[in-house]
């Protein structure tokens, strides 16, 4: 396996590197030490033909101007908390209210890890690279308490597989939830949206939303709903059910285990290439959002391509929205004298999956 780390902008004075690894079966990804954001997954389809399979730009001064979370580290908390409000051991905390819509908090603030440069450092191994990012984030920083010790790995294996680690620890009591927030298209990037995509969701329930995009509260079942993805079925015939087409839910996953206490997740399969994506987590539930709203702003890639919706979809897998405002949700909580740890691997490959579970 190989590691190219090359020069890819500065910021306020400080070196932003992009590291790109690559298998000996040609698959590689590109990553950043700006928001540990995945600029490239570059795999064969069916016929050999090499394609990058996730939205980004080609430049970091695009990446700083701003954009809809290609492929970044999301956190400290991924998704919304309704009114940027939550208590712990009964004390009140006030978070940036930075979606303007609705008042919410959303993937960290304003300035969420997606925003910063992290110091990394690089494990090579015979079987896989790993990308070991590391941050302090301070007590206060969006609004947040606790000085937060974060370790995200993101690595490459022999095996075709993506993984994304994260290790934190706190020195006070807080919240956390984390996860990558890359949209991924297995035709390839500028080759057509994801409504032909097949989709499973390892997935009896979801949680239904009000219109702030905040659950209910309510845990559902998925049967005769367009989030019923049990058997492999075309994401467009889903969306049909619904009068504008969204998805941007949380699945809870049923716990389907494999290796090393992962839960079954989501296979992503594209009939145009032959690609095919599996993802197994740790975490207790995937937030699927298939860009519905990707056409509302003039987000332009490489070579001029103007991202439109439903270009990409993303498989956020993460602990629920809001969590910390639903005691029966499994709780966001960190303590000091615990360690937060959660994996997720995405596998590649052009095996046609099954249809049925």
């Amino acid at each position: 396996m190989e590691v190219l780390v090359n020069d890819f902008g500065v910021l306020d004075g400080e070196l932003v590197d992009l590291i790109t690894l690559t298998n000996n079966n040609g698959m590689s990804i590109s990553v950043t030490n700006y928001g540990c954001i995945l600029t490239a997954i570059k795999v064969k389809d069916l016929n050999g033909n090499i394609d990058n399979v996730v939205l980004s730009y080609d430049s970091f001064d695009k990446y700083y101007e701003g954009h809809p979370f290609f492929g970044a580290v999301v956190g400290r908390f991924a998704n919304r908390i309704r009114n940027g409000e939550f208590k712990l051991n009964g004390k009140g905390y006030k978070l940036e209210q930075n979606e303007a819509i609705t008042g919410n908090h959303i993937h960290g603030g304003v300035r969420g890890f997606d925003k910063y440069i992290w110091k990394y450092d690089i494990e090579k191994n015979f079987e896989s690279i790993m990308i070991h990012f590391h941050r302090l984030s301070v007590d206060g920083e969006s609004g947040y308490p606790g000085n937060l010790d974060v370790i995200h790995t993101i690595g490459l294996d022999e095996s075709n597989q993506v993984h994304f680690y994260f290790r934190a620890t706190t020195d006070s009591t807080t919240i956390l939830n984390l996860t990558n927030h890359s949209y991924y298209n297995l035709s390839g990037l500028g080759n057509g949206n994801i409504l032909g995509h097949k989709l499973k969701v390892y997935s009896d329930f979801y949680l239904p939303t009000d219109n702030k995009l905040l659950p209910t509260g309510e845990i559902l079942k998925v049967d005769s709903t367009r989030f019923d993805f049990r058997n492999m079925v075309k994401i467009e015939e889903n969306m049909q059910k619904n009068n504008d087409g969204s998805i941007d839910n949380t699945f809870i996953l049923k716990g389907d285990l494999q290796y090393d206490n992962f839960k079954k997740g989501i296979v992503l399969y594209d009939p145009k290439s032959g690609r095919n994506m599996e993802v197994i987590t740790t975490q207790p539930g995937i937030q699927i959002y298939n860009g519905s709203k990707l056409s509302n702003k003039t987000w332009i890639g490489p070579s001029g391509l103007k991202y439109e919706s439903f270009m990409g979809i993303c498989f956020e897998t993460q602990h629920f929205p809001d969590s910390p405002n639903h005691t029966h949700f499994p709780s966001t909580c960190l303590c000091p004298d615990q360690i937060y740890e959660e994996k997720t691997i995405h596998k590649f490959s052009t095996v046609i999956p099954s249809e049925r579970n």
